[in-house]
């Protein structure tokens, strides 16, 4: 539908307030712009005015945030992100359960080793307090040994003493007997 009358005149002028606009701002452009229309206008680089330095920071500038142009196929990327995402994620926490099963294995590992060695050390204990047992049972024949080599001690000593005694006696009969 083509616009007539009232309409087009609007229209036209909307179409040209940018190309004032910018050609207000940018005065190369709006020097060759005026004689050669409209299209060189949309081929030539819009200037983006400067906001104004409205912060207390003296001579610090802001900046621009630049724009890029939205590619067709993000919605594709997005959920090609959030998939690889969920991989991820999924492989960080399986790893994260092995290592969580390896620790309870460990732990039950540990926990049988532990209980092995209990029954060995309460087998140890069992053991020992029967030799105990015995050997204060044995005690008195101990005692009776100690004695018996007291005495065959004194006796020994008895018997040198009487040994000594009889070369003595000896001594003397044969002296005796020379005489």
């Amino acid at each position: 539908m083509a616009a007539t009358g009232d309409d087009a005149a609007a229209m036209d002028s909307i179409s040209r307030a940018p190309a004032a606009h910018s050609a207000a701002l940018n005065p190369v452009a709006s020097s060759s712009s005026q004689g050669e229309g409209p299209e060189v206008v949309a081929e030539s680089p819009v200037v983006v005015p400067k906001k104004p330095n409205t912060n207390s920071d003296g001579g610090v500038e802001t900046a621009e945030e630049a724009v890029e142009p939205a590619e067709p196929d993000i919605n594709e990327l997005c959920t090609d992100m959030f998939e690889k995402m969920a991989v991820f994620l999924q492989g960080e926490l399986t790893g994260t359960c092995e290592d969580y099963r390896l620790l309870e294995n460990m732990n039950k590992l540990t926990s049988l080793k532990y209980m092995e060695m209990k029954d060995i050390s309460i087998n140890i204990s069992r053991n020992l307090q029967d030799l105990n047992n015995k050997y204060a049972s044995l005690q008195p024949y101990l005692d009776q040994i100690n004695q018996i080599e007291e005495q065959v001690s004194s006796l020994e000593q008895a018997a040198y003493k009487l040994d000594a005694y009889s070369k003595k006696l000896e001594a003397r009969f044969k002296k005796l007997e020379k005489r």
